[in-house]
């Protein structure tokens, strides 16, 4: 037997390249829609509040100011203080989630219902009538004044809807929060049950 080293080239094991973090993006999305929605809230409350609904293109848009203490369509109406305590629990989670976010779509996602739901909730937290007992300024009304055809909502409640449906757009696509496709995890894991079930029956023949 040749005790000579083998002369033989090995081939390089490269390491899988995994996509960058995206905290980052989430945090510029986050404030953006944080930003957008106290900056419109503030200027409708001094300019708008206690005054006729604006009439915007042609009346398909007005905006007209309502304190609301529930949810969409009334819902929760009078249970502010439950509602805030799902907001702060939708952070929390946005928060842990974020440094193992490597997927732009995601971050976006994520980031706009971040600051969506810091929005509300720092209404709910700050406004009268009490803290966690605020009522947040709704003041977009589609359609017809005061929401007579659909509820009246703000900025936070757009960017919490824009960044669910990128969200589960992202879940059609099969991509998952750390940037890796879900397709590819089940065939890989498919793979290597098969991987098993062979080395099983080799072992036993």
């Amino acid at each position: 037997m040749s005790t000579e080293p083998s002369t033989e080239p090995t081939e390089a094991v490269v390491p899988s390249q995994q996509p960058r973090r995206r905290l980052g993006l989430l945090a510029v999305a986050a404030v953006a829609a944080l930003g957008l929605d106290l900056l419109t809230k503030t200027l409708v409350v001094a300019n708008l509040e206690h005054t006729a609904p604006v009439k915007l293109l042609g009346g398909l848009v007005y905006f007209s100011v309502l304190r609301n203490g529930g949810a969409a369509w009334g819902i929760a109406s009078g249970m502010t203080w439950v509602l805030a305590i799902v907001a702060v629990g939708v952070v929390c989670t946005i928060i842990w989630l974020a440094p193992r976010l490597r997927s732009v779509g995601w971050a976006l996602g994520l980031g706009l219902v971040l600051g969506g739901a810091l929005g509300n909730l720092t209404d709910r937290i700050f406004r009268a009538p009490s803290p966690f007992q605020g009522h947040v300024v709704d003041f977009i009304s589609v359609f017809a004044p005061y929401g007579d055809k659909f509820p009246v909502f703000n900025a936070a409640d757009s960017a919490i809807c824009v960044g669910g449906a990128l969200i589960v757009l992202m879940a059609l696509l099969q991509r998952d929060y750390d940037g890796t496709s879900t397709k590819n995890k089940s065939k890989a894991k498919s793979d290597s049950s098969a991987a098993n079930d062979k080395k099983n029956e080799d072992e036993t023949a």
